[in-house]
């Protein structure tokens, strides 16, 4: 698990190539249209993952993706939801970026293992 904290303005997929290095290649990535970009999907394409990312609609052709595998996405939203249902991490309490990393990291492994 790899955890990467950004300000608050700085767009989710502008963080995506630094996680991406920090983890072995994985066989699918799932993401929502907030990933959609040629850049992403040519390194992931380069490492052998297949991007399972459906198309923004000012793309003028859609890419097509695996819907089946899509619908697994939920996984992941669920276990943002679970973090949040932890006060010191849905307000950040801490003022420190490594005290409110470690927070994230001791609740991912309390939702982990229950």
């Amino acid at each position: 698990m790899v955890f990467l904290l950004t300000p608050g303005n700085i767009a989710d997929i502008s963080a995506a190539p630094s996680l991406l290095a920090a983890m072995p290649p994985a066989r699918r990535l799932l993401a929502d249209k907030g990933y959609d970009a040629n850049s992403l999907r040519d390194a992931l394409g380069a490492q052998g993952t297949e991007a399972v990312i459906p198309s923004t609609a000012s793309r003028k052709r859609a890419i097509p993706y695996d819907v089946a595998a899509y619908r697994h996405r939920n996984m992941i939203e669920r276990a943002f939801c679970s973090l949040k249902d932890y006060r010191r991490i849905a307000t950040r309490y801490d003022k420190l970026a490594r005290n409110f990393l470690s927070a994230v990291a001791i609740a991912a492994f309390i939702i982990w293992w229950t």
